[in-house]
């Protein structure tokens, strides 16, 4: 991590500042770097056909990883062809986990040729046909004419292709939920999993809040889950169709479960907690477009940066402004992001074309920022977020997937519950293998170092009965009558093959991105290494006897209060006050169960 993302944290920097890397990525003439489907903007590699001065336009060269296909036509093709083609899209769900998108028209080596009308219909035909026989369903994107070469119109049709995996009972992408306070996260997120436009009032917030000082003051002060569907069409699916989440379960091929953090600055420990341990695929930033970059904006910038997590931004709120601050406060967001610890590049979408392009980028650079200007009351360019969600891809690949799929049962416990008739329940992440119904797991550390074993009674995931969870799914986990008393968050429930290590001492190597004067020897901090968070004192700086802002060290710590499980090469992020830092886990001191309180100093 570039450690000048430590001006994101220090407030050192102002949105004017640092130099600009480069212009604003207008979406529309982005299509032509990334396999979008659109004829405008594209590169031009000055070839000429037929003795025209028109140059023919390209997109990338097809890879042969990836849920993106090229298909020049499909017209009439022969038995074998045809079973071949079933085989090759089977690949492409796979590779895209349930998605894959198809380039009709389009060469190979990216060339954007077109076809007739009459060609596209009989194309698609066939496209619908090895959809039925893999049981997909398909959607076009959009459609786009090339005249370079022909006096005849011709055109490339851009189709989603969609199906479950045979594996699971939907597709799944979680999104954290980030911004200042009052920027209108929670509204947002009312307005579009009830389906209602809100009243200008805090009205569609109000089934979003679980606690009565929220209601009162209006402000999130824990995490909470919100879900989104979409049917294999694309059509949402949300509650004001649906009256359960079981429901949406059920009428969902992809389930987009928003992760709502707190804005408030003195909530800001809940949302680190929530962006390293339910481990979003991506993150949301909210900023309103009257009050531009304030408050908590760029901390939580700075944070997703931290954390390399991707995120698009939502400027909320352009009902109550002119269109000129609205512009303005976009020109702000654009300076912050071409900044040196930053490093992005903006994209503005201001149509649905524009949100296709977007989701499709960010898929496949991490340096694409999609902003959209949208409004929770009046619902202006509400459909554009919502055509972004439902075409974004999953941003991990299959391949990642199963690997972790072969790995040992590991299952994050992030939030404890006692539910009536039910008795103790676990809600977290599985970070790898697999877990079904009728596991027998060992949990802990405890505070004096033990792992306890335990049997999993029942699976649910977004609130509906599920019988397997699979690496990188979210899930509660029903323990029958295992003591609460027990377990705390941090913990982790694994398999008994894994003869777990715990330890109270451990090394990482640090970036300070901000502290006031200087890091040293005794200080305090309050470290989270994915679901774990204690205070932890610095007993050692490898080869310097202080630290300053943006230095880098290899850092000795030692927990305060009992011992956590913790894995070489996990990130690390810890605080305490203004002072901010990140880095991985490079060595942990592993103990046995019988040395861990002396270890504590206990």
């Amino acid at each position: 991590m570039d450690s000048r993302v430590s001006e994101l944290f220090g407030g050192c920097c102002r949105p004017g500042g640092g130099p600009a890397v480069g212009g604003t990525l207008k979406a529309r003439g982005a299509g032509g770097s990334s396999g979008c489907g659109g004829p405008k903007g594209k590169k031009k590699n000055g070839r000429n056909r037929g003795g025209k001065a028109n140059n023919p336009p390209y997109l990338p060269p097809e890879a042969e990883d990836g849920n993106i296909e090229y298909k020049l036509k499909l017209v009439n093709p022969s038995q074998y062809r045809f079973e071949h083609l079933v085989t090759q899209m089977k690949w492409r769900l796979q590779e895209g986990r349930g998605e894959a998108v198809y380039q009709i028209g389009v060469e190979d080596n990216g060339l954007l040729v077109g076809l007739a009308e009459e060609e596209m219909r009989a194309s698609l035909k066939t496209l619908h046909r090895m959809a039925e026989k893999v049981g997909a369903d398909i959607t076009i994107l959009r459609e786009r004419e090339v005249d370079y070469d022909s006096d005849m119109p011709r055109k490339i049709t851009e189709v989603l292709v969609r199906k479950v995996p045979d594996n699971q009972q939907f597709l799944d992408l979680r999104v954290a939920v980030l911004g200042n306070v009052d920027s209108g996260k929670s509204t947002l997120l009312g307005v579009l999993t009830q389906g209602e436009l809100d009243n200008g009032r805090g009205r569609a917030r109000l089934n979003l809040f679980r606690h009565l000082h929220e209601i009162q003051s209006g402000r999130t002060s824990s995490i909470s889950f919100e879900i989104l569907g979409f049917n294999s069409k694309g059509e949402v699916v949300n509650y004001s169709d649906s009256r359960t989440a079981e429901e949406i379960c059920e009428s969902s091929s992809k389930m987009i479960t928003f992760i709502d953090l707190a804005g408030h600055h003195k909530y800001l420990h809940t949302t680190i907690f929530g962006l390293t341990s339910y481990c979003p695929d991506c993150a949301l930033l909210l900023v309103s477009a009257n009050t531009g970059i304030a408050g908590t904006t760029r901390e939580h910038l700075g944070l997703a940066l931290a954390l390399k997590v991707p995120f698009f931004i939502v400027v909320s709120k352009v009902d109550l402004c002119a269109k000129t601050t609205v512009e303005r406060t976009v020109r702000q967001l654009e300076r912050v992001l071409k900044q040196p610890g930053c490093h992005k590049v903006p994209m503005l979408v201001t149509s649905e074309d524009d949100a296709v392009t977007a989701a499709q980028q960010f898929a496949q650079s991490p340096n694409i920022t999609p902003i959209f200007t949208l409004s929770s009351v009046s619902g202006e360019s509400l459909d554009l977020l919502k055509v972004f969600l439902n075409i974004l891809p999953p941003l991990t690949n299959s391949k990642e997937q199963e690997e972790l799929m072969q790995q040992l049962t590991e299952f994050q416990v992030d939030e404890i519950y006692t539910v009536p008739e039910v008795g103790t329940v676990v809600g977290g992440t599985l970070s790898s293998g697999i877990c079904r119904e009728g596991d027998h797991l060992v949990v802990g550390p405890t505070d004096d170092g033990r792992f306890l074993e335990l049997r999993v009674c029942s699976i649910q995931r977004n609130r509906s009965a599920c019988r397997v969870l699979r690496a990188g799914q979210a899930a509660t986990l029903a323990l029958g009558d295992f003591d609460r008393a027990l377990l705390r968050k941090g913990m982790v429930m694994v398999s008994p093959e894994m003869n777990p290590t715990i330890c109270s001492v451990f090394e990482a190597e640090i970036v300070l991105l901000f502290h006031a004067t200087t890091f040293r020897r005794g200080f305090q901090v309050t470290v989270h290494v994915g679901n774990v968070r204690q205070t932890a004192v610095v007993e050692k700086i490898h080869a310097k006897d202080k630290l300053r802002t943006g230095e880098k060290a290899v850092v000795r710590f030692r927990f305060l209060k009992h011992p956590e499980y913790l894995k070489v090469g996990a990130k690390l992020l810890f605080r305490e006050g203004v002072t901010k830092g990140i880095g991985h886990v490079t060595d942990v001191q592993a103990i046995a169960a019988g040395e861990a309180q002396a270890n504590m100093g206990f």
